[in-house]
């Protein structure tokens, strides 16, 4: 293949139904309970994740501490690389909240 024919190339349209659903099960994964639409841990939230209407997209709201009453970060999932770094940010996260404990 040539430059020309990777120009061309596009990736695959965003499914936001199955990246939540990937989503949810790999924050399960990594020890969160899932309550509603969001996930905590030992009982403080640490995201909410929701489909948004009329976009393929995903709307998320992630914890800057582990608190009661979080303030919040958020981002928007439009598409495979949103959401690896979505997965990543929460990796970084709780690997912090874990040596604050």
């Amino acid at each position: 293949m040539n430059d020309d024919e990777l120009a061309g190339f596009a990736p695959p349209p965003f499914k936001p139904d199955a990246a939540l659903e990937q989503l949810r099960r790999s924050l399960r994964e990594l020890g969160l309970r899932e309550r509603g639409a969001g996930f905590d841990l030992r009982g403080k939230p640490v995201l909410e994740m929701q489909l948004e209407r009329g976009a393929p997209a995903l709307s998320v709201r992630l914890a800057r501490k582990l608190a009661l009453t979080p303030e919040w970060d958020k981002l928007r999932v439009t598409s495979a690389t949103d959401q690896r770094k979505l997965f990543d940010e929460v990796k970084k996260r709780l690997a912090h909240w874990n040596r604050e404990d």
